[in-house]
């Protein structure tokens, strides 16, 4: 007889990429975390290469600040694991700093993948994270981010959406929005084709015409 699993291994926890592609998109989540579909194009692969060249980074001290790169987190109480591109140690004090190719978005994904990052880090180190930033890689500035009430509510309606349909395995259906021109995976989605489907009795009368 099998043991039963383990409830703190990696494979029960919910990746903190997965949050921030389900607020942009459910379906898009599910295709990547739970049909392990994964298509790369030129903006993911520009971001892919940002997050490389950071958190390939060794770690270092500025004006006394602790700079850690790529650090794991993880939350077993949240079950999320992931990994931050930088933590800043101010004196004891963590402080997330996330990498963004683009700029400034108007939906909130960016903000509740690094809330979600401050929620792992409080977990691990005993302390309230009040604070961290987004550095945009168009502006070359960095967005300081109140890790708030409000989006601490977000970020958990977003964390409890994301394992439920991920642990459900399923994927929402088709949905044409304008986000669809900005994502990788628009061609495996298919949402001009699948969310409104030829009707199969039109196709058969073609088929006895012709």
């Amino acid at each position: 007889m099998l043991p039963p699993p383990d409830q703190h291994s990696e494979d029960t926890l919910t990746p903190i990429s997965a949050l921030q592609h389900h607020l942009f998109c459910p379906r898009q989540c599910a295709l990547i975390h739970v049909e392990r579909i994964w298509s790369e194009d030129s903006a993911t692969a520009q971001g892919r290469l940002l997050h490389e060249r950071v958190d390939g980074g060794k770690p270092d001290r500025r004006e006394g600040i602790k700079i850690v790169r790529g650090m794991v987190l993880r939350s077993l109480t949240l079950k999320l694991s992931g990994k931050a591109d930088v933590v800043e140690f101010h004196g004891q004090q963590p402080y997330p700093v996330e990498y963004k190719r683009g700029r400034p978005k108007r939906h909130r994904a960016d903000e509740v993948q690094l809330c979600a990052q401050a929620l792992c880090l409080e977990e691990m180190f005993g302390l309230t994270v009040p604070e961290g930033a987004l550095f945009y890689g168009e502006t070359r500035k960095r967005t300081v981010v109140s890790i708030d009430q409000e989006l601490r509510r977000l970020t958990l309606d977003v964390i409890a959406d994301c394992r439920t349909m991920i642990g459900e395995g399923r994927t929402p259906p088709p949905r044409r929005t304008p986000a669809c021109r900005r994502c990788s995976l628009v061609g495996e989605c298919c949402p001009d084709r699948l969310e409104k489907p030829p009707s199969v009795s039109k196709w058969l009368l073609r088929q006895l015409v012709d």
